[in-house]
This record gives structure tokens, C-alpha cells and sequence, in this order.
């Protein structure tokens, strides 16, 4: 029988399951929303120090595949594999989060849920809805972290701007797109001409 979690409880992965093979499922919806949903490997400042560990669409696993992205799958929006005993001991915290591709904001999501499952049981279930947020386009919705042993905490922090100001919040960098070439200013004389007569 799952474990449910409101937002805020936490509690030792180790009382959830002896197993350090875990799935975490995501279910986020809305209607006409798109979402992307990420993993983000933190240090022990919680930064993004090694952008390796920054497990999305573009990038679906770590190096030693101690984070995978395994997409759509058995109900789930997103789907990670985590191998605890694998992450390397620079990484603290896994920050499951998801955000809003295009326009839109988290009050409008459905009933949604990050679940942990453990040798083919949900062990922990932590369940939300647009009715906890507002103009917001992202949400931590769970973490895995380090104190000692590795625990599991529900989040469920709503977050302002998109996946550009969650990656700047963790200390990544945001790739620029190439800007467009300035087009010439109209009617300006050249910078070596003359200036005009008095």
C-alpha cells in the first residue's frame, strides 16, 4: 500500500523500501499545457555544479545512468529510473520539477500525482492539483535527498517563471539562442561622414 504524502511531509526512502532500484512516475496535465519534466542532480549547495546531471528530453540520462529518463509510460505523463546506490557522492539532491512549454500557468493543471514505485509497488505517493497554485509556470514537485541516508520529500512549490528561471535558480546556464543580425538604424548618417552644416 502506497505511502501518501501531502506537501511538506518527508520521510527516509529506507521506511518506504529496502530497494535502491526506484521509479518515479509523474502525472501532470491541463488542458491545452505542455509539459517538461526534468530531474535535476544538486550538489550539496544545491546547485547544478556538473550540468551532466541535469536529465531531460535533450540529455535522458546521467553519465553512469544513475538517473534515466524513460518517458511516457504505465499511466505516467514522465517516468525516471533512480539507482541511489549509483549517484556519486558529489550529488545530493534529484529535484523533480515540471514546467509549462509555451503559454499557461499551473492553476490550470488536473489532479496530478509523483509516485515512487520499488520492485513493481508504489511505495510513496505524493498527489496535487491546480487548486495549490496560481500564475506559476513551473513546480518542484518532489525530491530525493542526502541527510545521512537518502530521504524522499514532497515539494510542491510553485515557481514563477519557466524552465529558464529554475535553471538559473540552481545555478545552471541557460544556452542563448543566437540573436539576429541588427538590422542598419534607417536614415543615420555613417559614422565617418561629416556633420551637417550650421
Amino acid at each position: 500500500m502506497a505511502r501518501e504524502f501531502q506537501r511538506g511531509h518527508k520521510a527516509k526512502i529506507s521506511d518506504l523500501t529496502a530497494g535502491t532500484d526506484l521509479y518515479v512516475g509523474v502525472q501532470i496535465s491541463g488542458p491545452g499545457l505542455t509539459f517538461d519534466i526534468s530531474c535535476f542532480g544538486l550538489d550539496a549547495d544545491e546547485r547544478l555544479s556538473d550540468d551532466r546531471y541535469f536529465v531531460f528530453f535533450n540529455q535522458p540520462k546521467s553519465p553512469e545512468e544513475s538517473i534515466q529518463l524513460l518517458g511516457s509510460q504505465a499511466g505516467d505523463t514522465e517516468a525516471f529510473r533512480v539507482s541511489l546506490d549509483k549517484i556519486p557522492s558529489q550529488i545530493q539532491k534529484l529535484s523533480f520539477t515540471a514546467t509549462i512549454d509555451g503559454a499557461g500557468q499551473m492553476s490550470q493543471i488536473a489532479p496530478g500525482y509523483v509516485r515512487i514505485v520499488a520492485g513493481g509497488e508504489e511505495v510513496a505517493r505524493y498527489s496535487f492539483d491546480g487548486g495549490e497554485f496560481s500564475t506559476e509556470r513551473a513546480v518542484m514537485l518532489g525530491d530525493f535527498y542526502l541527510k545521512d541516508v537518502w530521504r524522499f520529500a514532497a515539494v510542491g512549490q510553485g515557481f514563477d517563471g519557466g524552465l529558464d528561471a529554475l535553471l538559473k535558480n540552481f545555478g545552471g546556464e541557460v544556452a542563448e539562442e543566437e540573436p539576429a543580425p541588427a538590422a542598419p538604424a534607417p536614415s543615420q548618417a555613417p559614422a565617418f561622414a561629416p556633420p551637417p552644416q550650421a
